[in-house]
């Protein structure tokens, strides 16, 4: 079904490995297409509570594709064109992203990485939003997210620098949950996933995951009523009632509801929608 990525679905964790070792994983045209498809695919199937993404070969992704040389950034025509590169991104779908980073991820590669919910970076890998040292702005949100992920002035220092850094560096920022040798990074990624995909409400989880992005921009206040929405929204589901009674049974859930189905209505609260 996939040029350049492969997808499959295991014990409810969806693995997305980017498929172009042979290039790095560059970012091409094709690959953003199917990346996308593919996070799509993931929040639209019941069976998939967590997704986890990777790369093939020792790199994760080494940003664009820049085999055009000198034409790889030479104009800008409008158009279809958007700095987003993925037509969905991955704080957009309701399942948790994990970004399994087996090795090098720079410029929009790494870009895409920070999009995730959580990520295990290589100790030996390189790390870098190195735009400007080619010329052009970053991309893929990275003004929004990165801030937000490690604080202003590291984020100012990452992308007004386009300096490259290493693994250790790259955890003492705040960039990623862990960072581990190259042949673990895989391995701790599908471990956290276990974890959440069986002991956790996948209801309740995409429900969390869509309140932190909403609060992520919002006064205080409205955080309050969006808190109070979703929980509402939560409370009395068949996913709550399983989780009560497995906790006073001393036992692994059994989740039932449907992200689909079950996804509430409205997703803030009534006359709160601007």
């Amino acid at each position: 079904m996939y040029q350049d990525i492969l997808y499959e679905v295991r014990d409810h964790i969806a693995l997305i490995t980017l498929n172009r070792p042979q290039a790095l994983n560059a970012f091409s045209g094709t690959l953003g297409e199917e990346w996308s498809d593919a996070y799509r695919r993931a929040d639209a199937d019941d069976e998939v509570r967590v997704v986890v993404v990777t790369g093939a070969g020792k790199a994760f992704c080494a940003g664009a594709d820049m085999s055009g040389g000198a034409a790889t950034f030479n104009s800008y025509e409008g158009g279809d064109f958007s700095a987003a590169a993925l037509s969905t991104a991955a704080f957009e779908i309701r399942k948790p992203v994990i970004a399994a980073v087996n090795g090098s991820a720079v410029g929009l590669g790494l870009s895409l990485a920070v999009q995730a919910d959580f990520r295990v970076l290589a100790e030996e890998g390189k790390y870098g939003f190195l735009q400007v040292r080619r010329g052009v702005v970053a991309d893929a949100y990275i003004h929004w997210t990165l801030p937000r992920l490690i604080g202003t002035e590291r984020a100012n220092e990452l992308l007004l620098t386009g300096r490259r850094i290493s693994g250790s560096e790259a955890a003492a920022m705040g960039l990623a949950l862990r960072v581990v040798p190259a042949a673990e990074v895989l391995n701790v990624a599908m471990e956290l996933a276990r974890e959440i995909a069986s002991q956790c409400s996948p209801l309740a989880v995409a429900m969390t995951k869509r309140l932190l992005l909403q609060a992520a921009t919002a006064p205080l206040p409205r955080v309050a009523r969006l808190e109070t929405h979703w929980l509402g929204q939560s409370m009395g589901t068949e996913d709550a009632i399983e989780g009560g009674t497995a906790y006073a049974e001393k036992r692994l859930p059994q989740w039932r509801s449907s992200i689909n189905d079950n996804w509430p209505q409205a997703e803030v609260p009534p006359g709160d929608e601007a």
